[in-house]
């Protein structure tokens, strides 16, 4: 019922004087307290100041619009506008995204942000476009850990059988196969429940994910893995976007480059200050044997070399791998 009396927000409202204006629906899975849902609320801000109130925003937080894979169907039928979504949902649309999360690829955030304002991130736009969707913009979702509800994981043997969650992301299942653990996506927002019901034995994800949904007060012991880079991208409905006069697209743009350096600072941020809370909250920390963790993934390369050979060399020789 939300969802539909959401959807009829996103018709038309009155603005004093009979001026009818559009709503926009910007849509995400993520809950206060997150980058995300920060920079979801400085986008709508910065939009309506762009547009003079022309145009009037709504955003539909934690999952009130569906998971990702179905806010990315939604805008693509028109029901929503746009969404902050994730790198594993759009992977099934855009299978070369998912080369983004190849195991070590990058070394910190500002690395992997850099290849997203240049090429890469044009081509992965120009693809995208092909499958009904418009990318404006690329936001972070941070270099992922692993927490585990009753141990560390310091080396590849200790994950063998893990029963570990991941997105909907064949990169991170490649991952987490390779070192021999037992992975299955499963959305975001039933994540929380899941863990607590004890469908598996830990998760991974950058720590201001695991800190904003309070995931390491139920996988206490976090591994500092860093196996993976993942991406937020902001995504429009292509047809929204073409239908969109050029106020519209500019204003929409520059909302999505001015929340997302708010969104990358407070996630960079995060990185770096989150580890004390955590730990004063009942977390704890080990670092990893990251050379043997690099070895043990070095068949998933192997694989996507195979598919996009150029795209995987493009990649590494962009980071100087």
């Amino acid at each position: 019922m939300k969802m539909k009396f959401l959807a009829i927000l996103a018709t038309t409202t009155v603005l004093a004087g009979g001026v009818q204006a559009a709503e926009v629906i910007f849509a995400h899975g993520s809950n206060p307290g997150n980058p995300r849902y920060i920079a979801a609320e400085k986008w709508a801000e910065e939009y309506q100041a762009c547009t003079g109130g022309a145009d009037t925003v709504n955003v539909a937080a934690s999952a009130t619009m569906g998971n990702d894979v179905e806010m990315l169907t939604s805008a693509t039928a028109g029901i929503i506008q746009i969404t902050a979504n994730s790198q594993g949902a759009m992977s099934q649309i855009v299978p070369e995204i998912g080369l983004l999360g190849l195991p070590f690829l990058f070394d910190d955030l500002p690395s992997a942000w850099k290849v997203l304002d240049g090429d890469v991130g044009k081509m992965l736009d120009e693809r995208a476009q092909t499958a009904g969707l418009k990318i404006l913009g690329f936001w972070d979702n941070g270099i992922r850990n692993i927490t585990h509800v009753s141990k560390a994981v310091p080396n590849p043997a200790d994950i063998k059988g893990m029963k570990i969650r991941t997105p909907p992301d064949q990169m991170t299942v490649d991952i987490f196969e390779a070192l021999g653990a037992a992975p299955a996506p499963l959305a975001w927002s039933e994540l929380p429940s899941a863990l607590q019901a004890g469908v598996f034995d830990g998760q991974e994800n950058p720590l201001t994910n695991i800190y904003s949904a309070k995931l390491h007060t139920i996988t206490p012991f976090v591994s500092m893995s860093g196996h993976k880079y993942e991406t937020t991208p902001i995504v429009a409905g292509l047809g929204w976007w073409q239908s969109a006069d050029e106020t519209t697209k500019k204003c929409a743009v520059e909302a999505t480059k001015k929340a997302g350096e708010l969104q990358r600072k407070l996630s960079q941020e995060g990185d770096e200050t989150l580890r004390p809370k955590m730990e004063a909250e009942g977390a704890t920390f080990t670092e990893v044997d990251k050379k043997a963790y690099q070895e043990a993934t070095a068949s998933v390369y192997d694989k996507y070399a195979e598919t996009y050979p150029e795209l995987v060399k493009a990649l590494k020789e962009a980071v100087g791998h």
